[in-house]
């Protein structure tokens, strides 16, 4: 039980490492020497844990990052409640959390599925699974909203979802070399009038 108690901690030391290692180098120009000397341990300490760097990402994604992105999650209440608010709430505190973080590089999610665009088969469908979970939620909690009588009929709620995730992606990345307090200020706004046309009885 210790051991298994040790590896653990082991394990999830290294994959917070490598996260770092990884979003400040890319995974590209990342080496397995790379990994070893951030982490100090040899290439076979390494290789207990892990088959390849590929195998040691996919295990940062399935741990770390989708962590990371249920930070974002909301699940559908049992009762009755406008999803808007919630949204704004739940976004803006992320938002005000990088505006308050020194040397900031972005959101996790959406950098790594930029560089992986092409090839890594395996990383890309871990990136893509982790946000069709976000795209998932979001969408029942827009049907719920519709189902409450609180967000247009009309309203395609699966186009919404990934009209809010790729804006809050989109704006992420340009908080990271913009001016952040003005950027996250300006996206909160937008975000409030958009939610505002295509909701019921929600105030902008």
């Amino acid at each position: 039980m210790q051991s298994t108690l040790q590896d653990k901690k082991a394990l999830y030391f290294m994959c917070a490492k490598g996260l770092e290692l990884f979003n400040e180098k890319g995974y590209t120009s990342t080496t397995l020497k790379d990994i070893c000397d951030n982490l100090s341990i040899s290439k076979k300490a390494f290789e207990h844990y892990f088959t390849s760097k590929e195998d040691f990402f996919i295990r940062i994604a399935q741990n770390l990052i989708l962590r990371n992105t249920f930070d974002l999650l909301i699940e559908p209440l049992s009762y009755q409640q406008s999803p808007f608010p919630l949204l704004l709430d739940k976004i803006g505190m992320e938002l005000e959390k990088a505006v308050n973080t020194p040397n900031d590089q972005g959101f996790l999610l959406g950098n790594f599925i930029n560089e992986f665009k092409t090839g890594h088969p395996r990383i890309n469908k871990c990136l893509k699974d982790i946000l069709k979970i976000w795209e998932v939620n979001l969408t029942a909690l827009l049907r719920k909203g519709q189902l409450d009588n609180y967000v247009t009929y009309s309203v395609d709620c699966e186009a919404v979802a990934r009209y809010v995730i790729s804006s809050f992606i989109g704006i992420r990345m340009q908080m990271v070399s913009g001016d952040a307090r003005r950027l996250a200020d300006q996206y909160m706004d937008q975000l409030r009038y958009y939610f505002y046309g295509i909701s019921k009885n929600f105030t902008a």
